[in-house]
């Protein structure tokens, strides 16, 4: 058990990222780990399929052929341990690639799979048991379009397989930040008990789940950082066995680590900030600190933990029906009408040949005018617009529906307003539509096991206990001076503020740029200001947060992205975007405040 300093890198946050995060990570010395994070829920429905039509398939290949084949021997040579949810939903078969690899390499490295994440097997069971969708309350979905089943595990696993002397980790479904929460659990010899060390970790591995969205990527202040962004540099978390830790980044990297970026990547994709669960601890990040240190060095502490859950989230996703659509653009006078009678024309013709064949019709369709502002609302809509792309999308319970749409959208090439252009290839095709069905099971529900080069090592989670965010003591949210001369300016001139997703759910978190600001900004930003400003997208209500310690508010937007990932029919699924839209909302702040930072008029 090391008492050190742990230096983490960060080097993927999706199945498909960079492969210059590695040997940018390599090259900069000094790390004892690097880890990576792969699966979405979608990515699991994918990684099922492929597991469908071949038994070996079903897990990241980036991780084996872009990540380890190229630098395996330097990390052998620098003692580096890999710590990666590539597995995705068949680790073994991602071990037994690996294993290969080092093989031919003739090198000495220790390959642990972590396994029981996978509960496909028991759908039938899952399904006759009547587990609820844990936010709808849907019934559990016919186990036949069942694609993927799997319980999100937590850090222990990890930790137990380095203690085996594992220096590669492989793990199927596990959150996100366990995979750098292992490493600290081995390294520092933290116990479930350790709540708040376990709640900072977690915010570590939090910050590194998404690679340079901790660096620059995705960030408000994007012009500081456009510059460099071929060569951003991925993020390094020093975490020190109180569970505190400074977020930097490589020696001459591009990109930038200040209190913003870090700060806009701690509120993302998350829910109740004071309930963030996870399997090892129920994390608090209301009072949390975010703290410049140095250039592109930021200290991050105060995390909060509760007890772990007694439960697991799973997560199933199932076949719902097939989607499909295209895009078109559109230049001169009236394009966005034009655009726009297109696509209804599009539909008519396509429902036209449906009712011909005596098929259903479309469940769902979608226009987007990209270029005329569809994206704020009918209500903030450009009615004549110059230049267009028009999205034309359905769903529809059989792939020949969709088949119909795409042909006819085509077919209507000759016959189109004039103005139509576009550079693509063949025809796009019928896609299945994934649905996410989320639901909790007991913990003692789930056997983990931990197989390390051929010996199986069979485990469990501390049993956790029942968590009540009723019971928790809400922060109160900070007046703002009463003053009678206020003037307008626009929320990004106050604050930095990021956006994501989860499932049919969207955050947007806003943090001021300086604690003055806030007050001003709770006054002026409430829940009303949110749901107007997204009603055009909002199916559901919108919660709001305090978080009184980073001097921030996070709002969750509940059924407003359209079904999210690949259920969704819109330009922006996952509602990256959303926090562009809020940003715009004019704050009344004193006239005195404006004049004396040169804040400018909304």
């Amino acid at each position: 058990m090391s008492k050190k300093v742990i230096r983490i890198g960060g080097a993927s946050g999706f199945w498909g990222d960079a492969a210059m995060a590695t040997p940018q990570l390599l090259a900069a010395g000094g790390l004892d780990y690097i880890v990576y994070d792969y699966l979405a829920e979608i990515t699991m429905s994918i990684m099922a399929r492929a597991r469908a039509e071949k038994p070996d398939a079903g897990f990241a290949t980036d991780f084996v052929s872009q990540a380890l084949k190229p630098n395996l021997a330097e990390i052998a040579r620098q003692k580096v341990k890999i710590i990666s949810n590539a597995g995705g939903v068949n680790p073994e078969a991602c071990a037994a690639a690996v294993r290969a690899l080092i093989a031919d390499r003739g090198l000495d490295l220790k390959v642990a799979a972590i396994t029981g994440d996978d509960l496909i097997a028991s759908k039938d069971e899952l399904a006759a048991q009547g587990f609820a969708e844990m936010f709808s309350a849907d019934v559990f979905p016919d186990p036949k379009k069942i694609l993927s089943v799997n319980a999100y595990l937590g850090a222990f696993p990890i930790a137990k397989a380095l203690g085996e002397g594992a220096d590669i980790v492989i793990t199927g479904r596990s959150v996100d930040s366990a995979v750098t929460l292992g490493a600290c659990i081995h390294e520092f010899g933290w116990t479930p008990s350790d709540l708040d060390k376990l709640a900072g970790g977690s915010l570590a591995g939090h910050i590194l789940e998404c690679g340079p969205q901790a660096t620059g990527g995705n960030f408000t202040d994007w012009e500081s950082v456009i510059d460099r962004l071929e060569d951003i540099g991925y993020p390094i978390a020093e975490v020190s066995p109180d569970g505190t830790f400074v977020c930097t980044k490589p020696e001459g990297s591009g990109g930038v680590v200040n209190v913003g970026t870090v700060s806009e990547q701690m509120l993302y994709e998350i829910g109740d900030p004071q309930a963030y669960m996870l399997p090892d601890v129920v994390c608090d990040f209301s009072q949390v600190k975010v703290e410049q240190q140095g250039a592109d060095r930021v200290l991050v502490w105060n995390a909060k933990g509760h007890p772990a859950p007694d439960t697991y989230k799973v997560c199933a996703t199932y076949v719902d029906g097939f989607r499909g659509g295209l895009t078109m653009s559109f230049y001169g006078m009236d394009a966005s009408r034009k655009a726009e009678r297109f696509a209804e024309v599009v539909y008519k013709r396509a429902r036209r040949t449906l009712r011909g064949l005596n098929l259903p019709d479309y469940t769902e369709v979608s226009t987007e005018v990209i270029g005329a502002e569809s994206q704020y609302g009918s209500a903030r809509r450009i009615e004549v617009s110059r230049e267009v792309v028009v999205k034309i999308a359905a769903k529809h319970p059989e792939a020949a529906g969709i088949g119909i749409l795409l042909k006819e959208a085509t077919g209507l090439g000759l016959a189109t307003p004039p103005g139509l252009s576009g550079f693509a290839g063949g025809r796009p095709k019928p896609m299945p539509v994934a649905r996410l069905f989320s639901f909790a099971i007991p913990k003692s529900r789930v056997a983990i096991a931990v197989e390390v080069d051929g010996r199986k090592i069979a485990m469990a989670d501390a049993a956790g206990r029942p968590f009540d965010p009723a019971s928790l003591a809400r922060p109160e949210t900070p007046q703002a001076a009463e003053t009678a001369n206020l003037v307008r300016v626009p929320l990004v001139s106050l604050a930095w503020a990021r956006s994501g997703d989860k499932g049919d759910k969207a955050n947007v978190g806003v943090i001021a740029r300086r604690a003055e600001y806030f007050p001003y900004i709770c006054r002026s930003l409430t829940t009303e200001i949110v749901v107007e400003r997204f009603a055009h997208f909002l199916k559901g209500e919108v919660e709001r947060f305090v978080l009184p310690g980073p001097h921030a508010l996070n709002f969750l937007l509940h059924n407003v992205l359209g079904g999210g990932g690949i259920a969704s029919l819109r330009n922006d699924p996952q509602g990256k975007g959303y926090s562009q839209l809020l940003l715009e909302v004019p704050i009344e702040v004193p006239a005195e405040l404006a004049r004396r930072d040169g804040l400018p008029a909304a």
